[in-house]
């Protein structure tokens, strides 16, 4: 955070500032987050959350919440599981009729239902 800091103090355009956010930041808030976001507690959500914002506040533009960032990737990745017959976890995933959603699994744990398999269907 220092570092965006400095940067603004001197006068770095807005574009640098926010390639800045993606390459480093980003890339770090959201490592590995479609594995981890499902089981992760409110108060941990809270606080990567408040880091982006922190980060739009410096930048002066708006990013796109960790939320958004999940959702986007667990269906990248849902996209490329489903594409590839060779993946054990092709036959996870089963497309409803209307086509958009995945179908829900049946999850007797609490930990199987906040892995990843489940989450694609509810997101």
């Amino acid at each position: 955070m220092n570092e965006w800091r400095q940067l603004r103090k001197f006068n770095v355009p807005q574009e640098l500032l926010i390639l800045f956010y993606s390459a480093i930041i980003q890339s770090v808030l959201c490592s590995s987050i479609s594995v981890w976001f499902g089981s992760a507690t409110i108060q941990d959500r809270n606080r990567r959350q408040r880091i982006a914002r922190s980060a739009e506040r410096i930048i002066g533009s708006s990013l796109p919440s960790i939320l958004n960032l999940y959702t986007s990737r667990v269906r990248k990745r849902a996209g490329r599981i489903t594409a590839d017959p060779s993946h054990p976890g092709h036959k996870l995933f089963q497309l409803l009729p209307s086509g958009r959603r995945y179908r829900a699994l049946y999850a007797k744990t609490t930990r199987h239902r906040n892995s990843f398999f489940p989450r694609p269907s509810l997101s």
